[in-house]
């Protein structure tokens, strides 16, 4: 599954603008939509491994972006399964104050987790009429979960475990993106995402785009690591968090493949490009057999082999 990744931000900051640079989707004129689309995590390792086994298709890992129309508690309440969270803000304007607007997105967010938690309470406490001892227990633990959001600290400081049901927004990741010459230019990044690439590369004269480097906060924020799997039908690169083993990575690939696992082919990136071929690397003995236990590492070109 793609990583998911929601896009917060106060009227006018440039929400839409970033999630056009970032999914090359052309949102716009539909205000008050929500809009879904998809950004490619650029990866140089992918291309190499692609040319060297003959790759007829080349597909890199993605990110999937939601851009939410507005702050409410609401619209933020349709974020609450991605797994981090973009916050944009102005820094365009002659007013433009970006450490104030964060602030005000950190309230935005803490007022709509309020509204989860104590829509969560009422049910909990109506249900544990019936004298559940389970709900009982759930229902204290939201009234604590409650009263600290009410002392305005956000969900990922609370120092106990949270009820499993919850599905909070300010424990999520959140990365701040100046839309301003302090940051980010969106309005040019989406111009230029409109260009072929060679294009837009050489607009910056062969420098990386600076959306590459919020897609990098991403995954460090994540702490995610980057497989591939290299054939000359397609060559791919897939995401996985870190500490995740090679069932997890089969599973990514497919459930049907996860299902029938039966070992795992792993050579490192680097050591298959030197090699110049899966055969080759098998008779240096740098390819080597796995089981599902097998924790992944980022750069690693997995064969799985199945059977279902």
């Amino acid at each position: 599954m793609a990583l998911d990744v929601g896009i917060v931000g106060l009227p006018g900051a440039g929400k839409t603008t970033l999630f056009n640079a970032l999914t090359k989707a052309g949102a716009g004129g539909d205000y008050g939509k929500e809009h879904v689309g998809m950004a490619e995590i650029a990866d140089g390792r992918l291309e190499q491994l692609a040319a060297l086994v003959g790759a007829r298709k080349v597909t890199p890992a993605t990110v999937r972006v939601v851009d939410v129309p507005g702050t409410g508690k609401e619209l933020l309440g349709n974020l609450r399964q991605v797994d981090a969270l973009l916050a944009v803000v102005d820094g365009f304007s002659p007013a433009a104050n970006p450490a104030r607007d964060i602030e005000t997105l950190m309230l935005e967010l803490l007022v709509a987790d309020q509204d989860h938690v104590e829509r969560r309470l009422e049910r909990v406490e109506k249900q544990a009429k019936s004298g559940d001892a389970t709900l009982r227990r759930e229902a204290e633990r939201l009234r604590d979960v409650l009263a600290h959001i009410e002392a305005e600290r956000p969900l990922s400081e609370y120092e106990d475990e949270l009820p499993a049901e919850l599905e909070p927004l300010t424990t999520k990741p959140l990365l701040a993106i100046e839309n301003g010459p302090g940051g980010i230019d969106c309005k040019l990044e989406a111009e230029l995402s409109e260009l072929p690439d060679e294009e837009a590369a050489a607009y910056r004269d062969g420098g990386p785009s600076a959306l590459d480097e919020v897609v990098r906060r991403l995954t460090e924020a994540l702490d995610l690591i980057t497989f591939f799997t290299a054939s000359d039908k397609e060559t791919r690169a897939w995401t996985l968090r870190r500490g995740q083993t090679a069932l997890d990575a089969a599973g990514t690939v497919h459930s049907d493949i996860a299902r029938g696992f039966i070992r795992c082919e792993v050579i490192r990136w680097n050591d298959l490009l030197e090699c110049g071929s899966h055969a080759e690397a098998a008779r240096r003995a740098l390819q080597r057999l796995e089981g599902k236990t097998y924790v992944v590492e980022d750069g690693d070109v997995l064969n799985i082999r199945f059977n279902v």
